[in-house]
């Protein structure tokens, strides 16, 4: 069978902009406010409890967010999906440490029977063994949902029938024009995952807004305090901010954590080679990096700064925003905690439709995967 021409679909229209989408995400953006706020409380006022809470209420969230979510993902796994031929336009790998399966990002353009082509760009993890039988212009089985081509799978072992049309199909390359992708998120549900995140700190600063002010001012005389550090790079500003039991650092415009070297650059900015204290957890975001130190003389779970898998949170978090089903991921958050009794590296991912999250343990290797579908 040969296709000799193309169709152009037009790009789906925005549909993540509603209600329900926006609560979604004012939602994320409070929780993630209130975390971050009861952590920095928790340390100046020396509060255990709620230390704890900070750190335990986005592992609650995601839960029920999980939760939450089961009958939407019910009610698109009722939907039985779409079969199509489709060819490999170029791939490659989006992970280079060699495991059991491998992150590979295609380009392809599907052939549906009775519809347009149309050229899609999708990540699935492929077993090593099987990685060679995929090359450019090769012809492969898919499944996606009628309603949601974008949503494109790889056929690993297609139906007797299909695998003899993939080997005798010939199909020709749809044209970037007829690129389908997932709906846009819109400036929307940017702008309440921000007001949710100042709104849930500020309500955590002004209830504990007593106990703040007079646990700062006697928790180190001014002349012991130690101060805010600044320095700049010579490409780009960085700020490095230091407390009792707090400590950031903040690139400038224009860089990333997630930039090579960069992670590991930021931290002996911040510690500067002699600060050995254990940490309580580190939490890394795009261009601000936090570390949140143990109280002195405190039973609560602790951690070296120096056994956190820098090398290897890029790659984590190129994993959980490729694999895990969240389309057009928006914001992304690396927390490394102690809680559970081993080092535990958790990357959460959010969108406008959904959350997923990956564990690693102090290698970087992926021990658990909580996907949005």
């Amino acid at each position: 069978m040969t296709w000799g021409f193309c169709f152009w679909i037009e790009s789906p229209r925005p549909t993540h902009g509603g209600p329900v989408a926006l609560a979604r995400g004012f939602l994320t953006g409070g929780v993630s406010g209130v975390s971050m706020a009861a952590l920095v409380a928790g340390i100046v006022m020396e509060n255990v409890p709620l230390l704890l809470a900070g750190l335990g209420l986005p592992v609650v969230y995601g839960v029920l967010f999980f939760v939450a979510g089961v009958p939407r993902r019910a009610r698109e796994a009722a939907v039985v999906p779409r079969t199509a031929l489709a060819m490999i336009e170029s791939l490659h790998a989006t992970d280079a440490e060699l495991s059991a399966d491998i992150p590979i990002r295609f380009d392809l353009t599907v052939a549906p029977d009775g519809a347009p082509v149309y050229r899609v760009d999708i990540t699935q993890g492929i077993n090593l063994v099987d990685v060679p039988a995929y090359r450019p212009r090769g012809i492969l089985v898919v499944e996606y949902p009628p309603d949601r081509p974008w949503q494109v799978r790889i056929v690993e072992r297609p139906a007797p029938q299909w695998e003899r049309r993939a080997a005798e199909a010939r199909l020709d390359s749809a044209p970037e024009s007829a690129s389908v992708q997932s709906p846009p998120e819109g400036r929307a549900f940017g702008a309440v995952v921000l007001v949710g995140l100042v709104l849930g700190a500020a309500a955590v600063t002004l209830l504990f807004r007593a106990e703040l002010f007079s646990s700062g001012s006697a928790a180190q005389p001014p002349d012991t305090a130690k101060p805010s550090v600044s320095s700049t790079s010579s490409t780009s500003p960085t700020t490095v901010t230091a407390s009792a039991g707090l400590a950031t650092v903040a690139l400038g415009p224009g860089q990333s954590l997630l930039d090579k070297g960069e992670l590991r650059r930021s931290v002996d900015a911040l510690t500067q080679g002699k600060d050995t204290r254990p940490v309580l957890s580190v939490v890394v975001q795009e261009s601000l990096l936090s570390v949140v130190f143990a109280p002195t003389g405190t039973p609560v779970p602790r951690f070296d700064l120096a056994a956190v898998p820098y090398e290897r949170i890029p790659a984590l978090v190129e994993e959980a925003r490729t694999t895990l089903g969240v389309r057009s991921p928006q914001s992304w958050q690396v927390t490394v905690d102690h809680l559970t009794g081993a080092l535990v590296v958790r990357v959460a991912v959010t969108g406008p439709d959904g959350m997923a999250s990956l564990d690693a343990d102090d290698k970087g290797k992926v021990i658990w995967r909580s996907p949005a579908r």
